[in-house]
């Protein structure tokens, strides 16, 4: 997210550690190390502050169905598509969208595009699967000590999409094929990095079994 416009240089004695940075950052829907998020942070763009309460527990994830509260779409079904948890916000597939307009200049029109805009979580609430029906819910444990999400109307356990669990390698991590590259799922939580009081060219030199035999010149602090 760091944005320099000018740095001085370090460690010399004729320079001030000095920088220009922009210390304001307009937060969107693209995230802070996109190409996106710095052309929306430009120099000479200045948007108001937005201050949100930070959510201490996130009860919201990508393939819940919700119903939507304000808005054209008021009373509609939806399901969430992408989730924002820095800006307390929530996308809904195919609902509460509107037109933009992209690839206009002096030459060309441009096009118009339909985007989805993002919801605070005030304004959407979970469906409760057993009556397809909005509800309020909170977090219970089960008897096996299990954390669930539970309708407080109907007492029925919500459960969490299967979809929150894909990544761009896989569906489903019983899907996933192991690579040449990957860390063997025996050796997760094992310890099997040793430190060293050495630097990285005496641990090659170690491994390669190379033998110094200069002797270093004497070194002098001031």
């Amino acid at each position: 997210m760091e944005q320099v416009y000018w740095k001085t240089p370090r460690g010399k004695p004729n320079y001030l550690p000095r920088t220009v940075e922009r210390k304001k950052f307009r937060f969107t829907m693209n995230k802070p190390w996109t190409g996106q998020f710095r052309q929306q942070n430009m120099p000479g763009t200045i948007r108001k502050k937005v201050f949100l309460e930070p959510v201490a527990e996130w009860s919201y994830f990508r393939g819940d169905r919700v119903e939507i509260l304000v808005g054209k779409d008021k009373g509609k079904h939806g399901l969430i598509s992408q989730v924002l948890p820095e800006r307390n916000w929530v996308v809904v597939e195919g609902l509460n969208w509107h037109y933009r307009k992209v690839g206009a200049d002096k030459e060309y029109p441009g096009v118009l595009i339909r985007s989805e805009a993002p919801l605070q979580l005030d304004q959407v609430r979970l469906v409760d699967p057993s009556d397809l029906e909005g509800t309020d819910h909170e977090w219970r444990y089960t008897e096996e000590g299990e954390k669930v999400r539970v309708s407080s109307r109907t007492g029925r356990i919500i459960p969490i999409p299967e979809s929150n669990n894909e990544t761009h390698d896989y569906k489903a991590k019983s899907a996933y094929i192991e690579r040449e590259k990957d860390t063997p799922g025996k050796l997760i939580g094992e310890v099997t990095f040793q430190p060293k009081l050495c630097t990285f060219e005496m641990d090659i030199m170690e491994d390669m079994g190379i033998k110094e035999d200069g002797v270093p010149k004497k070194t002098y602090w001031y």
